[in-house]
């Protein structure tokens, strides 16, 4: 298009060209038949429409008997039901399977196992059970070709404690029921060679006496020093933390381990409570007798022995900056200080006409085909929480599998022993065992639909209760707008959304879905919580971080997100395209003999797993492309999925060779990476990993064996985080607005238009002389019935926290009810 530069009179030529415009934009106008001002036209037509699954008639035909049957334009708020075209093979063990697998393990004289509630550190238990999920091939010939479900496998952890080198291995069970099942070691999905893992601090109890016993033995020096004690006894009013993952140094097993202020307020704020006083043990075995506390440091001065360190307490050079001291600086509660105008209630989201969405609860199998035929099944996860299968978009499966393989919590630091040591595989800590309740109308509006999940640990079933999300809202800003000489064109933005929560400890993780007109997929992820400061030395310099309150420090610290992609684009067999935008200085055709300075691009394949780790560039020129080169489109381009990054948190670890976590995060070291697809390859990570981060079960790095990546069935794996350097702003908590990351894959030539034209929620308002002849609204009614705005406020009190049944002995009646975590005390390792 021709644009006129302001303040200079167009030419001659160029007022032709926007005559003629203007006369070819008024043949396409709608006007009154009596010419008497605007006209509003229900039922415009659609330009440039594109070719779609299903049919448009039957859509408008089915438009306009919802309309007739709901003439005041809204509805009772009901769920719409989809029946799932297949059972959900993805989906957990029911609680009987677990049941009766639990009870079968226990039959197996091999194994002598204790029940959970009974056992001890020194005896055997049961301390996972969960779905095995199935081969891809054996998945796909259910999905697609009509055979049968395939069978089903338990995947059982046993935590073997009646040996001095207590240890952990993973069984199979199956086919189930059990009736039919044998008991088998599960080798095959682990790169280490077998499903087994040393454990290195199985007795806790133990070990919590003997850290406590040596804050018992230094009370003298913390009650003066710290204004408190950690005896392991009722009145404490400090306690003691250790690092994760453990030290492994030459056979040898260390910890370090911090004094942290016990909070006094409504807040659990222990994390901003460091008091950098902290000691080293040597936990080598299981004989606590031989453990030793072997150096000490506080104020960012290291001491060889206790010895050492008292006498430094009596010099007269010591330094006592104090502990940090609990107050409303770390709650965050409201803190009466409020916002102007801020009694006013703010805006609130409405569903006039109900969910516009189709769900079978039953088998987590959602339907959001309204507006642009996305459908899906759901399942979750002790470890990894919330994951998507079989995506179909219009009718063909996009993808296979969408979900969190792990997430860690990275920290560094150059004086304090206690941060440079931590490194949290949080799967470990079960990304689905921590995914509570979501709060009405806070975590997700008041309307949308909400979904159970339930998790098996330690022989009890725990359930949470509307722990996953399900809405549609409008973002706020349109998907499409155009303004013309003669008309104004937009269009609603609407976006379907899974949501889930997971509390890790001091961080919440929201981990969103979000599902677009255009056919895009958008993951994100957002990090909220408390902070693990840092005590701020008084000889500490900037080097590791902030000074962020009166002895507190902003710890550094990376948050790694990986995520596991197998793309289908029409069918397996896909081959990765780069595509570069290069600078180029040419001399043209048409340039008469100059050089001319542009850009162009330049597409090439990724051939094999040897160029299978990959990086975006720092322009952001580069993109990738999952695509079928045995199904170009009508115009000879590759059908495709692209995959670029949604926000400028794209990261992987800024350590590089990690001494803390060594082999076990190799999936943290590039922004994505490519691989061809195998059933014994399902995860990039393991949840226990960081119990031998050298020789971890699952070491990514070995994926990566030369495989072709050119028409064979692919995986993308990718990272999503945030390089964290906690500030002011971080006390209270971190926000999510600006701790945040997201991921978007989205159609590349895959239809031949934007398929957001098919919404009828758009308009077209068109102008003469500066008065609306028309505004085409293409069938949209909108709602003109009352809305009682009480159904937008939250229900604060239906809050449960969590549900959880024991399966050995099982009583499935006997449900107890408790906070969020309750009944864990069995899951712990």
């Amino acid at each position: 298009m021709v644009r006129a530069v302001p303040g200079l009179r167009r030419k001659p030529e160029i007022m032709l060209v926007f005559q003629l415009l203007f006369l070819v934009a008024l043949s396409d106008l709608s006007f009154a038949k009596d010419g008497s001002g605007p006209h509003v036209v229900t039922h415009g037509r659609f330009p440039h429409r594109v070719a779609k699954h299903g049919s448009g008639h039957a859509r408008r035909a089915t438009l306009d008997r919802r309309q007739t049957a709901n003439p005041t334009g809204c509805s009772p708020d009901s769920q719409i039901t989809a029946k799932a075209p297949k059972t959900n093979i993805f989906a957990g063990l029911t609680d009987d399977e677990a049941a009766a697998v639990t009870s079968f393990l226990h039959d197996q004289e091999s194994l002598n196992l204790t029940a959970a509630s009974n056992a001890t550190s020194w005896d055997n238990k049961v301390l996972q059970v969960e779905l095995l999920q199935p081969n891809k091939s054996d998945a796909l010939s259910y999905l697609d070709s009509g055979s049968a479900a395939p069978d089903r496998y338990a995947r059982a952890v046993i935590r073997f404690g009646a040996t001095l080198e207590p240890y952990i291995q993973e069984y199979q069970v199956g086919p189930l029921p059990v009736a039919n099942a044998t008991l088998a070691p599960l080798n095959f999905i682990y790169n280490k060679g077998r499903g087994y893992q040393r454990l290195y601090d199985a007795d806790l109890e133990a070990l919590a006496a003997f850290t406590y016993g040596v804050g018992a033995s230094v009370a003298d020096i913390t009650q003066p020093l710290l204004n408190g004690t950690a005896a392991g006894i009722p009145n404490d009013t400090m306690a003691i933390a250790g690092t994760s993952p453990l030290i492994h140094d030459a056979n040898k097993i260390y910890q370090w381990n911090e004094f942290y202020t016990l909070h006094t307020g409504a807040c659990f704020d222990e994390d901003t409570l460091p008091s950098g006083l902290m000691f080293k043990t040597d936990i080598t075995g299981r004989d606590p007798s031989k453990w030793s506390v072997l150096a000490w440091q506080y104020n960012g001065v290291f001491y060889e022995s206790e010895t050492a360190f008292r006498r430094a307490l009596n010099s007269t050079s010591f330094k006592r900056p104090g502990p940090n001291a609990d107050g409303p600086w770390a709650c965050t509660d409201y803190n009466e200080d409020p916002f102007p105008h801020d009694e006013l209630n703010p805006p609130v989201p409405v569903q006039p006409d109900g969910p516009r969405f189709a769900l079978d609860e039953q088998e987590k199998y959602v339907e959001w085909t309204t507006e642009v035929d996305f459908s899906f099944y759901l399942s979750s996860n002790r470890y990894l929480g919330l994951q998507l299968h079989n995506v179909v978009y219009k009718g063909q499966r996009i993808i296979y599998e969408l979900g969190l393989q792990e997430a860690v919590a990275h920290y560094a630091s150059a004086s304090d022993p206690f941060q440079a040591s931590n490194a949290y595989l949080d799967s470990e800590y079960g990304l689905g065992e921590t995914a509570f309740q979501l709060v009405s109308g806070f975590d997700c509006p008041a309307y949308a639909t909400y979904l159970n999940t339930s998790y098996y640990a330690g022989e009890t079933t725990h359930t949470h209760p509307s722990s996953i999300c399900l809405f549609e809202f409008d973002t706020g800003y349109p998907i499409q707008r155009h303004t013309a000489p003669t008309y104004v064109s937009v269009t609603k933005n609407i976006v379907f959304v899974v949501r889930s929560v997971s509390t890790v400890g001091n961080y919440d993780y929201m981990f969103d879905y979000g599902f677009y007109m255009d056919g895009s997929i958008h993951v994100t992820v957002r990090a909220s919580g408390y902070i693990q400061s840092s005590f701020w030395a008084t000889n500490q310099g900037g080097q590791d971080g902030f000074h962020i309150h009166d002895n507190l420090a902003g710890s550094l610290h990376d948050h790694i997100l990986n995520y596991k992609l197998d793309l289908d684009v029409a069918g397996t067999a896909n081959s990765l395209v780069k595509s570069t935008l290069v600078p180029t200085s040419e001399v043209r055709p048409w340039s008469n003999g100059k050089t001319i300075n542009s850009m162009s691009l330049e597409r090439a394949l990724i051939a094999s797993e040897d160029e299978g780790k990959l990086n975006w560039d720092s322009n952001n020129a580069v993109m990738y492309s999952v695509v079928n080169k045995d199904q170009p489109n009508k115009y000879g381009e590759y059908h495709g999925y692209k995959i670029m990054p949604g926000t400028n948190n794209k990261n992987y670890l800024a350590i590089q060779n990690s001494t803390t976590l060594g082999n076990s995060v190799n999936w943290a070291t590039h922004h994505l990476y490519a691989v061809q697809r195998k059933d014994s390859e399902p995860h990039s990570a393991y949840p226990y990993n960081g119990w031998d981060p050298n020789a971890p079960v699952v070491d990514f790095n070995k994926f990566f064996d030369g495989d072709s990546l050119d028409q064979e069935d692919l995986v993308i794996y990718f990272n999503l985080g945030m390089h964290h350097v906690p500030d002011t702003s971080d006390l209270p908590n971190t926000v999510f607005t600006s701790a945040h990351s997201s991921m978007i894959i989205a159609p590349q030539n895959y239809l031949l238009g934007d398929p957001s034209r098919s919404t009828i929620h758009q308009t077209r308002i068109n102008v003469i002389n500066g008065s609306v002849t028309d505004a085409l609204t293409f069938g949209v009614k909108p709602p003109t019935c009352s809305i009682d705005l009480s159904v937008t406020a939250p229900n604060l009190q239906s809050f449960v926290g969590e549900v959880y049944v024991e399966k050995y002995p099982y009583h499935p009646d006997a449900q107890q009810l408790g906070n969020p975590g309750a009944g864990l005390e069995g899951s712990i390792p």
